[in-house]
């Protein structure tokens, strides 16, 4: 049995609802889910409301992107109160931010002779966040790109024609954040560090020390000696387990929710959050 902890739906960049959501994990036989939207708690209510009355269990998540040493990292957070005036408010401003990105990044392939209007980008986020990922459908469906990934190569991604960056709190404003609302936080596939070229057992032992509670160990993309050197990591730094599919529907093809051959994560994971949760309340 599995639980999965990293999924987005359409109130980010995901292309199912957060109520589809839960009926694909139920039907998947998942224990419990998180719907973890960029910038945004606004699915939620949606997947909690959607499966009660049974044993299944949705806990609060989201997905926040913050600076740490001249990188852009992921934070994930779980089991926050979606109602925390302080964390609206912060989430607030992202969202902002956001939105004036996106206006600049139109205006800077319209310079390059590629029209896209803020309705064309509204209709293809529908009611959540949008963000470049949205974008990117756009190119790749008035065929300006063959896939997702060369619409970030040319275009989006740090250094490319349109990109433009956006406000984004330090990583330790996040963790003290999501901590006042009453949660967790965990740093999102950690080899998206390593890759960068820091050493992520380094990355992971400053970020405790500003706050961070735990690492997503079980993802897809992680190999067994991936894993088991994160586990050992996490020990040493008194950190918690977390992992999940990091599905977003069928903007990418091939990919699922956790459970089966693309990634396991043990139920029993949940409970030790839960504790590392009141834990964090009592200090």
């Amino acid at each position: 049995m599995s639980i999965d902890l990293h999924i987005h739906s359409t109130h980010s960049d995901g292309t199912m609802s957060p109520a589809e959501l839960v009926g694909l994990a139920k039907k998947k036989g998942l224990q419990a889910i998180s719907i973890t939207d960029h910038d945004t708690v606004s699915g939620i209510a949606e997947a909690v409301d959607s499966c009660k009355g049974d044993s299944f269990e949705v806990i609060t998540g989201i997905e926040v992107g913050a600076k740490y040493s001249g990188l852009t990292i992921h934070i994930l957070g779980y089991l926050f109160d979606p109602h925390n005036l302080n964390l609206l408010k912060a989430l607030k401003t992202l969202q902002v931010a956001r939105d004036e990105r996106n206006g600049n990044i139109l205006s800077r392939l319209q310079k390059i002779g590629i029209n896209i209007s803020d309705s064309e980008l509204r209709i293809v986020s529908r009611i959540g966040q949008a963000g470049r990922p949205h974008i990117a459908r756009i190119l790749l469906k008035k065929g300006i790109v063959k896939t997702a990934d060369e619409a970030f190569k040319r275009f989006l991604r740090k250094g490319a024609e349109a990109y433009v960056p956006r406000f984004l709190y330090g990583a330790e404003e996040v963790f003290s954040i999501l901590r006042e609302a009453g949660g967790i936080g965990v740093l999102a596939h950690p080899l998206q560090i390593q890759h960068a070229g820091i050493n992520v057992s380094n990355a992971i032992e400053h970020l405790a020390s500003m706050g961070m509670d735990g690492i997503e160990t079980y993802y897809p993309t992680h190999s067994k000696k991936t894993r088991t050197a994160l586990i050992r990591t996490a020990e040493e730094c008194d950190l918690v387990l977390t992992g999940g599919s990091d599905y977003h529907g069928d903007i990418r093809p091939g990919t699922t929710l956790a459970g089966g051959r693309n990634v396991t994560v043990p139920h029993e994971l949940l409970d030790i959050m839960k504790q590392r949760a009141l834990r964090d309340k009592t200090k």
